[in-house]
């Protein structure tokens, strides 16, 4: 096998790591959400021994990438590939992080349940995992015009972190005695906030991945 046809291999299974890890903070976040919702916390539970796999694999990449830098030598675009993978595969790693993050105030949460309370937060999960997923595809595929467009959508889930605080207020207004909740809400929204800016980082790596340049500052 020549030189080249051993990177391109290597290259194929690095992007088959990241695949298989963009699968498990995808389901981390679609069970975290719905262990929120049922306060399942067996469920919850579950999430935060998952996120051990998310490190492991992390560990692979990061292993992965260092042989190729170290065996292959790469320059130029070559070199791009392996650093961003490097770069995204950190972000992808707090993806989980937060997911089990969500987790553990799942079952923390023994008091009344809070889902009814937090209108907005079902559909920032979707929105973030949404991104999340497009984001990833986007740095495979190296697709810049798609990468700016998921970047785009982090307005989104700005502006429903914005509602869920005014929900937030409204309550603590009322004086329902809800207090404790109400931090639990803001946290939970909080940390799909950082999911969305997890995403637009992935991004913003897929911009540099291609041209050299992220915001337009060339870096390599």
């Amino acid at each position: 096998m020549t030189a080249r046809l051993s990177f391109e291999h290597e290259l194929q299974l690095l992007k088959d790591n990241l695949m298989e890890m963009g699968l498990l903070i995808e389901d981390a976040i679609e069970k975290c959400m719905y262990a929120f919702k049922t306060q399942d916390e067996a469920l919850a539970k579950e999430i935060i021994l998952g996120d051990r796999n998310i490190n492991d694999i992390e560990k692979t990449i990061e292993a992965r990438c260092l042989s190729l830098i170290l065996k292959q030598q790469p320059v130029a675009r070559d070199l791009r590939i392996v650093t961003t993978a490097l770069k995204v595969v950190t972000d992808m790693e707090r993806i989980g992080d937060h997911a089990a993050d969500i987790a553990e105030l799942t079952i923390r949460e023994k008091r009344e349940p809070i889902y009814n309370l937090a209108k907005h937060i079902p559909e920032m999960a979707k929105e973030t995992k949404r991104m999340v997923h497009d984001a990833l595809s986007a740095f495979i595929d190296v697709d810049v015009e798609e990468a700016r467009e998921v970047m785009k959508r982090d307005d989104i889930v700005d502006n429903l972190f914005d509602m869920v605080k005014e929900e937030v207020i409204t309550i603590l207004r009322d004086n329902t005695g809800n207090e404790d909740q109400c931090v639990d809400i803001l946290m939970i929204a909080k940390y799909f906030e950082r999911i969305g800016d997890h995403a637009v980082n992935v991004c913003e790596w897929t911009e540099f991945h291609e041209t050299g340049s992220v915001n337009n500052i060339r870096i390599l």
